[in-house]
């Protein structure tokens, strides 16, 4: 089974179709090739590096909402249980 991933394009995309984007607060350079459409801003779903179809941002928030309520965590969210760990 294979999973994609919503994410937010965070910068333009290079001269070799490589952009930044934004996966749960944690940022990854991913090839926008196959999304030929997709600019800053708009949302993408990713599977292994590559962004394969642009959804609108109801559809993205709807599908992390989904993921978090399966127990995957936001980076904010590690970076806290990490720190208040570490000071207990």
């Amino acid at each position: 089974m294979c999973l994609a991933i919503p994410a937010k394009i965070v910068s333009e995309p290079n001269d070799i179709g490589m952009a930044e984007v934004d996966i749960l607060g944690v940022r990854r350079h991913v090839s926008v090739l196959m999304t030929p459409s997709a600019g800053l801003g708009d949302h993408v779903l990713v599977h292994a590096g590559f962004a394969i179809e642009v959804v609108d941002e109801e559809f993205a928030a709807e599908t992390l909402e989904m993921l978090r309520a399966m127990g995957i965590k936001h980076a904010d969210e590690l970076t806290a249980e990490a720190e208040a760990a570490d000071a207990s």
